[in-house]
């Protein structure tokens, strides 16, 4: 009627039944009427109606369209979640929203079974024996192996006391792993958990570390912290001047994004193509991990409970011991490098690591203090000139002044591993 052939607004008023006055304002709020019809989700919707709370409906439709925007997912359950903390944050008497209302809202907004725009290239995908057998090798053989990537996530519980709240316990940490398939370069770990201001890490120098942490929903990865990682990854990449392949399984917390240095391709969700990280790689992280938290000794240390702190240390010494050819075959094992074949992966321990046992016999030797007498003819001045032997708990206590020092002064992550070389160096000196 707005746009169509001119017709005296009389003509109109008798045509549909309305009075001429009417006709009049809507002719006058023509170019209203026809933006807000545009936006509007459903096209043969004739009446308009607007939702009980305005404000909460505009900010979670804000939230959509930038989800959308940044090719993030948008479904029910997300929209749900994020309706509640958005009710809860404008200070809403009743924060829990219904199911109806959010239905509503969708059929108002054309959000009720609206998918995110499709994934193009290679986000498409294809089914398992085609992918294995015509997409992978084409892949594979367009990339040199330390130009591989895959990436996945991998769940550890904290000790009791180190979630970084100092009471709850059963807190775990997801973990980020991400790694080629040479084995010669491991990104740094970047780990997920559930508070968002950990008292220990007040102070440290949080660029610096040879870990990141990010707090997330439950301690779980979430697809904006996934697209945050996925675009530090790329200019990781950008700044050495590589272009890599990035293998990773479909998800809904893993956002496809189109970046300039990082080919992303998703693996299907079949048996016989198990990620390499599934094939030992994370379950090798694990048993270094529990193993230094064996070698944990509070006696030696002077202190309770490894922190959240030490465990992010900790974490990344396990990650930093995982051993190129372990990652090189469990690429091999999954079939992700050109001279893939089938074959098992040992898991043997690392050479040089504690046991519980020796552990246990280190913590029974007599601390040297330096006060067993004068031998014979032995000038009191001169052994009051010689330092005394430093006990064991006085060398950890060192060493976690060191630390400190370093996550609070250090210009280089790379500081972390000559520090963790030492800390190793110390251990085997302490247990004989």
């Amino acid at each position: 009627m707005l746009e169509g052939p001119k017709v005296s607004q009389s003509e109109l008023a008798k045509r549909f039944g309305v009075s001429q006055p009417q006709i009049c304002r809507i002719i006058k709020n023509k170019e209203r009427i026809l933006s807000e019809w545009h936006r509007n989700g459903d096209p043969e919707r004739k009446r308009k109606r607007e939702g009980k709370d305005a404000a909460l409906e505009a900010a979670l439709l804000r939230w959509v369209e930038g989800a959308r925007n940044a090719d993030l997912p948008a479904g029910r359950p997300l929209l749900h979640l994020r309706a509640r903390h958005l009710a809860g944050a404008l200070a809403r008497p009743d924060p829990e929203p219904s199911g109806g209302w959010l239905a509503r809202l969708g059929a108002r907004h054309g959000l009720a079974g609206k998918k995110p725009p499709a994934e193009k290239g290679d986000a498409e995908q294809p089914t398992a024996e085609h992918w294995a057998g015509a997409v992978l090798p084409g892949l594979l053989r367009s990339y040199a192996p330390a130009e591989i990537f895959a990436c996945g996530e991998t769940a550890v519980l904290l000790p009791a006391g180190a979630s970084g709240k100092g009471e709850s316990t059963g807190e775990r940490l997801t973990l980020l792993l991400c790694a080629n398939a040479s084995g010669s370069e491991k990104v740094p770990l970047r780990a997920v958990g559930d508070s968002p201001r950990p008292r220990c890490l007040r102070g440290v120098n949080l660029e610096q570390m040879p870990w990141s942490y990010r707090a997330g929903s439950l301690a779980g990865l979430t697809a904006p912290l996934f697209a945050e990682w996925l675009r530090e990854f790329n200019e990781g990449m950008r700044r050495q001047g590589k272009s890599v392949l990035l293998l990773l399984a479909k998800h809904e917390a893993h956002p496809y994004l189109q970046l300039s240095n990082v080919r992303m391709v998703f693996v299907p969700p079949a048996a016989a193509l198990a990620q390499p990280l599934d094939r030992g790689i994370a379950s090798d992280l694990k048993g270094h991990y529990r193993r230094r938290l064996l070698r944990w000794l509070p006696a030696e240390r002077g202190a309770g409970q490894p922190s959240l702190l030490d465990v992010l240390h900790m974490l990344a010494q396990a990650w930093g011991d995982v051993h190129p050819g372990l990652i090189a075959s469990c690429f091999r094992a999954a079939g992700f490098t050109p001279d893939a074949s089938a074959e098992a992966v040992s898991l043997t321990s690392a050479p040089g690591l504690l046991g519980r046992e020796q552990l246990e016999r280190s913590g029974d030797l007599a601390e040297a203090d330096g006060d067993e007498g004068m031998a014979e003819g032995e000038d009191a001045g001169e052994l009051a000139a010689v330092p005394p032997c430093p006990s064991e708990r006085e060398v950890w206590r060192s060493l976690a002044t060191l630390r400190r020092y370093l996550e609070c002064q250090a210009t280089s992550p790379d500081l972390f591993q000559a520090f963790y070389e030492l800390e190793d160096a110390v251990h085997m000196v302490s247990a004989g």
